[in-house]
């Protein structure tokens, strides 16, 4: 990967509006909160707007509510290129930061999310991998300090290949089909693989997967595969600029786009506007919500962009990452607002908020107060269910804007949940651990 590690960079600080390049010092009321993000290499297109979303609700947090229940918000930086040794070191270089240590990280990673995932659990700092990371991780007994919120990958093939068989007129008529799958070669690309085996061997449909090396700029053998095998449906799990030229080698070998479903993470605009009208037909999953601004922009543009302070320029606001980004830090506010009523309204460490992720419950009236009415659904997680909620929904890319295509769509957990039991009890037999509920006091 290219891009120097960089830290500090747009740290906020408990003076309303600054902006500071080094960490300040920390005061004896601030959470801190370290950002693993990708401003530099070939995934920036991506990695940029979600983290000015993230970026920006901590600031809100900061200017309009003075903290959470008056304690502010300090992040930092730290620049991973998508790289997994990077993200190691940005963790370890940040995890013991503030008053209370880091009050938990957000990999944006999966290669990440695996390197980290025996590191936090001795360090006591959860690890939030919304909508990615490892599938079987929502089992919270075993992985007591990931939390894949909203979805994970089993979750996202099972919606895709539910809305599949509706248009087809059921499961049974996919006996016979072909499905392949295009995948960034990495344990990212790679998750979605066990569930489609597992629904392949239930419907009899064929499956064929074609590993991309990374960044995915070189595509060409791997669609004229897709050209000599003519699969009935292309799933695309990939990130970055692997999914432009994906589109773009589509349109070249005339694959139609139609028949293109990607992940929530190849669903974004940098992933069609290079292709440009080639995209459009397009399909992803929508990790609930979709592209648009919502009500929270009320007071993003009040508290942040008219006076200057939005990482971003207001007309990507409304962009998918970035508003994923927002739904992002939302979360982990509220799972620290959560411990901060049973540990109190001060600065919490890792293992108090990984209470209040396992506690988190967000109704569709506490949505709406948040702002994020018509993008989220409600969530409730427990020490089973690190995910807390399986829904999502199918967009549709018509050349300009994404369009909802689908209706809401739950994963099938007849099928999904005994592939978490068995997985993540092989893992717990692998690390020697005992599976159970964590009591934190």
């Amino acid at each position: 990967m290219t891009g120097k590690t960089m830290s500090g960079i747009r740290v906020g600080i408990a003076l309303a509006g600054a902006v500071a390049v080094a960490a300040p010092a920390l005061a004896q009321n601030e959470q801190f909160i370290p950002n693993l993000v990708y401003r530099t290499g070939a995934y920036a297109p991506n990695g940029v707007p979600f983290a000015n979303g993230i970026a920006d609700y901590y600031r809100l947090i900061n200017e309009r509510d003075g903290g959470i229940n008056g304690v502010k918000i300090v992040f930092e930086e730290c620049d991973t290129g998508y790289a997994t040794d990077r993200g190691v070191e940005c963790y370890e270089r940040l995890k013991g930061k503030g008053p209370t240590g880091a009050a938990y990280v957000i990999p944006l990673s999966t290669g990440i999310t695996f390197a980290l995932t025996e590191k936090t659990t001795v360090d006591k700092i959860p690890i939030i991998s919304m909508g990615y990371g490892r599938s079987e991780s929502r089992d919270g007994s075993v992985f007591q300090w990931n939390f894949p919120l909203l979805g994970t990958y089993w979750t996202a093939a099972d919606i895709i290949l539910q809305h599949i068989a509706k248009k087809e007129g059921g499961f049974d008529k996919l006996k016979g089909k072909k499905i392949a799958l295009v995948y960034h070669d990495s344990p990212y690309g790679k998750e979605p693989i066990a569930l489609l085996q597992k629904r392949a061997q239930m419907h009899g449909f064929e499956t064929l997967f074609l590993p991309v090396t990374h960044p995915g700029v070189e595509q060409k053998a791997t669609w004229l595969q897709i050209r000599q095998n003519r699969p009935d449906y292309v799933l695309l799990w990939g990130w970055g600029v692997m999914n432009s030229t994906a589109i773009k080698e589509a349109v070249a070998v005339g694959y139609p786009r139609e028949k293109m479903y990607g992940v929530w993470w190849s669903g974004a605009e940098p992933d069609v506007r290079p292709a440009e009208d080639g995209a459009k037909g397009y399909n992803s999953a929508a990790l609930q919500h979709t592209a648009g601004q919502f009500k929270l922009h009320e007071d993003l543009k009040k508290y942040l962009y008219d006076k200057g302070l939005g990482a971003a320029k207001w007309e990507e606001t409304g962009e998918i990452l970035y508003v994923r980004g927002l739904i992002n830090a939302m979360l982990g506010v509220e799972a620290i607002r959560t411990a901060q009523e049973r540990f109190g309204k001060k600065p919490l460490t890792g293992e108090q908020v990984r209470w209040g992720l396992e506690n988190l419950d967000i109704s569709a009236d506490r949505i709406k107060q948040l702002g994020f009415e018509g993008e989220l659904r409600p969530i409730k997680v427990s020490c089973a269910d690190h995910e807390g909620t399986r829904t999502g929904r199918i967009q549709t890319w018509d050349g300009k804007k994404w369009n909802i295509a689908s209706d809401w769509l739950t994963s099938d957990d007849s099928v999904i949940a005994p592939m978490v039991k068995e997985a993540a009890a092989k893992y717990a037999a692998e690390k020697k651990l005992t599976p159970g509920c964590l009591v934190t006091n």
